[in-house]
C-alpha cells in the first residue's frame, strides 16, 4: 500500500510536512464523502486514492456509495447529458423516479460526519439531512451551459450547502454560497500511472496484438457520447491517409451510466471491422492503460464536454504529446502549444495529430513540458492540500487558520 511519505521524491518534503500539520487541525472532525458507485469514473478513482492517504494523515475519512434501481441511473444519467448542455426530454416521471430514489437513500444513507462531501448530482437530495455538520456539494461535471430545467431543480438543493466546488472557473453559477475552485488530481503512484518497464509493455501490446511497428494513437475513457469516440474513429481515419498508424479506443463502463453499452455499439459500427483499430473493453484493469498509454505515439482526448478530463493528466503525466478538445477542464491542463494542442473539430484532432506523428522531436518536447505542468499542478498531493483547507475554512471562515 502507497504511503504518504513515498512522495517526497516526487514533490518533496516541504509539501508532505504541511499536509501533516493540516491533518491535525482536522483530528477531532469525521469527513464523510458519498458518491454514486465505488468503480468506473474519475470521481470513484479519485476517492479510491485518496480516503486512505487521509486515513494515514490521520484524518478520520469515510466513504459511502448510494444505491439505485437502472430506472433511477437512467435519470440521473439525462441529468448529467442536461448539465452538460445536452438537450433532454425530462419528465414528470423522471423528477419522481429521481425522488423517490432519493427518499429511499436518505433513510439508508447514516449521516455521521461532521463535513460531508456530495459528489455530484445523484446524492445531492441527502442535503436535506442535514443538522449542525458542514456540507459540500462536489461537483464534477461541466455547468456552464446546463439546460435549464434540471439546473433550476438541482440549485434548489445545492443552495441548502455551505459550499460548492468546481473543476474548473468556467463553470461557476450565480449562487448564494460560497464556491471554491478545486480541479481534480492524478495519483503518480497508482497503477495507472507508475513507472512501467518495457517488458511489461510490450506483453500488454502482444496480449491485444496491437502492432509495434506503426505510430499508436490512443484514446482511453469511459464509452460515453459526451467523449466522442466515434469522432475520434472519424479524425484516425483522416490521419490514415497519410500517415501509417493504427488506432486504440480502451476504456471501462461505470455502474451509473445506462448508456454505455450503446455508446460501444456505436463506436464498432464506426469502426467497421477496420483491422487498424481496436477496440478494448477494459475490466478497471489500471496496469493495462498504464502500458497502453506509454505504448502510444499520441494521445487523445475529443471530448465534447468535460469535467476535467483526468485521462488528459495520466498521459501528460507519462511525458506523451496529447491531443485534446478545448472544452471544460481541459485547458487548465494544456497550454497551446506548450504542454500539448487544443482543438475544436474532427478536421482539427486530424490535423493535430499528423503534426505530431510527422515532428516527433516537437511531441517531445509537448510532453515532457505536459509533465513538469501535471507535477506541479495536478498531483494527489495538491489535492489532499486543497481538499483539507477547505474544510478547515468552513469552521475558521471568520480567523486565520495558523499552521
Amino acid at each position: 500500500m502507497t504511503k504518504i511519505d513515498d512522495y517526497i521524491p516526487i514533490v518533496g518534503e516541504p509539501i508532505i510536512s504541511d499536509l501533516r500539520l493540516l491533518a491535525r487541525k482536522l483530528k477531532n472532525k469525521v469527513i464523510q464523502h458519498i458518491n454514486s458507485t465505488a468503480v468506473g469514473g474519475g470521481v470513484a478513482e479519485i476517492l479510491n486514492r485518496m480516503v486512505p492517504l487521509l486515513r494515514e494523515l490521520g484524518v478520520n475519512t469515510r466513504w459511502d456509495v448510494i444505491k439505485g434501481g437502472d430506472d433511477f441511473f437512467e435519470v440521473t444519467k439525462k441529468f448529467h447529458n442536461a448539465l452538460h448542455g445536452r438537450v433532454e426530454d425530462l419528465t414528470d416521471n423522471d423528477f419522481e423516479i429521481f425522488m423517490s430514489n432519493s427518499l429511499k437513500n436518505i433513510e439508508d444513507i447514516p449521516i455521521y460526519g461532521d463535513i460531508v462531501f456530495i459528489h455530484d448530482p445523484q446524492p445531492i437530495f441527502l442535503v436535506n439531512k442535514r443538522t449542525q455538520n458542514r456540507w459540500i456539494w462536489r461537483c464534477h461535471v461541466d455547468i456552464s451551459d446546463p439546460q435549464n430545467k434540471v439546473w433550476d431543480f438541482l440549485k434548489t438543493f445545492v443552495i441548502k450547502y455551505d459550499a460548492v466546488v468546481f473543476s474548473s472557473p468556467n463553470f461557476s453559477q450565480n449562487l448564494p454560497i460560497k464556491q471554491y475552485l478545486i480541479p481534480p488530481s492524478i495519483d503518480p503512484l497508482s497503477d495507472k500511472n507508475k513507472p512501467l518497464s518495457q517488458d511489461v509493455v510490450d506483453k500488454i501490446l502482444e496480449k491485444f496484438n496491437i502492432p509495434k511497428d506503426r505510430p499508436i494513437i490512443t484514446q482511453i475513457s469511459r464509452f460515453d457520447r459526451l467523449k466522442d469516440p466515434v469522432g475520434v474513429v472519424s479524425a484516425y481515419r483522416l490521419v490514415k491517409k497519410y500517415n501509417d498508424c493504427c488506432l486504440i479506443l480502451a476504456g471501462g463502463m461505470a455502474s451509473d451510466d445506462p448508456e454505455a453499452i450503446k455508446c460501444w455499439e456505436e463506436v464498432k459500427e464506426a469502426a467497421n471491422k477496420d483491422p487498424d483499430i481496436y477496440i478494448l473493453l477494459l475490466p478497471h484493469d489500471d496496469i493495462v492503460v498504464n502500458a497502453l498509454q506509454r505504448a502510444s505515439t499520441v494521445i487523445v482526448q475529443k471530448s465534447i464536454k468535460e469535467g476535467f478530463g483526468l485521462t488528459v493528466a495520466e498521459a501528460l503525466w507519462k511525458a506523451k504529446p496529447v491531443v485534446a478538445s478545448n472544452v471544460g477542464g481541459i485547458p487548465l491542463q494544456i497550454k497551446h502549444k506548450y504542454s500539448g494542442l487544443l482543438c475544436h473539430s474532427i478536421e482539427g484532432a486530424a490535423f493535430a495529430i499528423k503534426q505530431l506523428l510527422n515532428s516527433p522531436d516537437y511531441a517531445k518536447k509537448l510532453g515532457e513540458n505536459g509533465r513538469e505542468h501535471i507535477r506541479n499542478n495536478f498531483l494527489i498531493t495538491r489535492h489532499l492540500r486543497d481538499y483539507m483547507l477547505l474544510s478547515l475554512s468552513l469552521y475558521y471562515s471568520d480567523d486565520v487558520v495558523y499552521l
